[in-house]
């Protein structure tokens, strides 16, 4: 691989929960990437990473007691824990590079930004818009409902992460990928009308470029972006490695890095949330190889 030039530095962190989760695995994500050699596939590439290790992260557990916010409370935990880090990195001048872990990891990381620079706006690939909150009858599982965390939605814990609800104003926001499958026209109608930019996964796979920039275009003017990826994006028929299956989606690794390229390599990108990783689907370490070997190509300029 030629490298045209060094990105700027990225600071790694590890995440190690699934509390948020369907059920355990993706806790054990930071370790088994950091295993399958993550930190030596970007320093070979010229990408400069610093290694701050790991958070304490939580690992999902069966919870009758709250059966429409399972486990709230260590998600919570975690979700604090990483916006008090982020702020820290972000303080710093460092660029945060978070590795999940489920994705209410986001959350903390939205809210770390936030207490440096209240106009942050994110860019949310995912196979999903994660509004179960909303949802007449949620299933409880809160890392199906970030979103709606982020729009002031939800458990009074994870909305008011940085103070006063939202999280996240709708115009900062964008989503990228998500399979219309897992959709409703109501969650439709509820992003429209609040403006959040919304690109499902035909339009993704047609043109990922275009679809990174639009996205980058809705949130052009404001605030430094989060990038975050979910590997649930990518057909589990191509890469099954996300927590949450979507099989015949048609998004392959190739169409999700192509767009995660455009992201990241924006100048406004601030910080990179890798998510959803499930390190028990992958018997013999070449899913892991795959998806570093896509995630690497991406960050290369």
């Amino acid at each position: 691989m030629k490298v045209t030039q060094t990105r700027t530095d990225w600071t790694l962190t590890g995440v190690p929960t699934s509390a948020g989760a369907h059920h355990a695995g993706q806790e054990k994500a930071p370790a088994a990437l950091r295993a399958c050699g993550l930190l030596d596939r970007l320093r070979a590439a010229g990408i400069s990473v610093t290694d701050n290790g790991d958070l304490t992260g939580s690992v999902f557990r069966v919870d009758h007691d709250h059966p429409e916010a399972r486990n709230v409370a260590a998600v919570a935990k975690v979700a604090r824990e990483v916006a008090s880090a982020v702020a820290r990195q972000v303080q710093d001048g460092q660029r945060p590079l978070i590795v999940g872990g489920d994705c209410t990891i986001t959350l903390g990381v939205v809210a770390g930004f936030r207490r440096v620079h209240p106009d942050v706006g994110l860019a949310y690939l995912d196979g999903d818009a994660d509004l179960g909150a909303l949802e007449t009858a949620p299933s409880g599982i809160l890392d199906a409902a970030g979103i709606a965390h982020l729009l002031g939605y939800g458990e009074p814990e994870l909305t008011g992460l940085s103070g006063e609800a939202p999280l996240l104003q709708p115009g900062r926001l964008a989503i990228v990928g998500c399979d219309p499958r897992e959709e409703t026209d109501q969650g439709r109608e509820f992003l429209a009308d609040r403006g959040v930019s919304y690109t499902e996964a035909p339009e993704l796979i047609a043109d990922p470029e275009a679809a990174a920039r639009k996205a980058l275009a809705a949130l052009a003017g404001g605030g430094p972006v989060i990038v975050h990826f979910d590997v649930d994006v990518v057909d589990s028929g191509d890469l099954p490695l996300g927590n949450f299956p979507h099989y015949n989606s048609g998004v392959r690794l190739e169409h999700a890095v192509r767009c995660l390229r455009v992201l990241t390599g924006d100048p406004s990108c601030a910080a990179l949330v890798l998510t959803e990783v499930n390190p028990t689907y992958d018997g013999n370490g070449s899913l892991l190889g795959r998806y570093l070997e896509g995630l690497t190509s991406a960050l290369v300029s």
